[in-house]
């Protein structure tokens, strides 16, 4: 039975990850964690996800949960995330990560953390979508520069960051088969008069509406046809069992950073 303590469990994410876990046959709950300004603190954690009353609260700190073999899930803030991995270092605690928005900073501090303790980090934890990442370099190498690459990408409208983890993703998939830097080539939405698309150009292009779960499309454009790949999640559940199975394979793993990629063996 896997241990799992899930930061943001008041959250979308974080309660749709509560109610798989209570209800998936080998996991269980030991804590849940959110921040000190959340109306849910002290409410369970069970009830707050819809599963009932499972004896679970949900606290404003991960330190006091980091009893014995456990993993922590992460789908909180970029600032929250550092500060619980910086705790969960403290007792080599295995962490997921499926918080987006990071700086380089950020990340670089979370590398660093990885060396004290199991590490998984990624902005989307579809296997879908991680298959699709895999697929998109031998794509782009196999048509080369005279195809045009576009990502669009939609949300709900609460999604704070943009363009998406997983956008930004797709894109660097693309970018290193190329030979690009996504940095560099990147763009995000185009308005007025901005002349001729430029060749070497990604353009990653952000819809925010409703209560979209999340849809990626990327467009290989030539002169004469198109090649498209859309993923469509239908529900936050995919999100959600993709990154128990990342704590699964987590919990086994020794000291590093990992991806779902790892997790896939792709």
């Amino acid at each position: 039975m896997l241990s799992l303590i899930v930061c943001g469990a008041a959250g979308r994410m974080g309660g749709t990850v509560v109610r798989l876990i209570h209800e998936g046959a080998t996991t269980k709950l030991v804590g849940a964690v959110e921040a000190p300004s959340n109306p849910q603190i002290n409410k369970d954690a069970g009830e707050v996800a819809g599963v009932g009353k499972i004896g679970i609260p949900i606290t404003t700190q991960v330190a006091p949960l980091l009893k014995g073999q456990v993993v922590v899930v992460e789908f909180t803030t970029p600032e929250a995330t550092l500060e619980h991995a910086r705790v969960a270092a403290q007792k080599n605690a295995p962490i997921v990560i499926g918080t987006t928005g990071f700086d380089q900073g950020q990340l670089a501090e979370i590398k660093s953390l990885s060396r004290r303790m199991p590490v998984l980090i990624s902005p989307n934890m579809s296997l879908g979508v991680n298959l699709l990442v895999s697929l998109l370099g031998r794509v782009a190498k196999t048509l080369g520069e005279d195809y045009d690459v576009e990502i669009v990408e939609a949300h709900h409208r609460f999604k704070k960051d943009a363009p998406s983890g997983t956008a930004l993703a797709l894109g660097r998939a693309v970018a290193q088969a190329l030979k690009r830097d996504l940095d560099e080539v990147g763009v995000c939405g185009r308005k007025g008069i901005v002349g001729e698309r430029a060749k070497k150009e990604i353009g990653l292009l952000s819809v925010r509406a409703g209560d979209i779960a999340g849809d990626h499309t990327v467009i290989f454009g030539g002169l004469g046809e198109r090649l498209e790949f859309i993923h469509r999640a239908h529900s936050r559940e995919t999100f959600a069992r993709g990154a128990l199975r990342a704590a699964q394979w987590l919990v086994k793993q020794k000291k590093g950073l990992y991806s779902m990629q790892d997790v896939l063996e792709l």
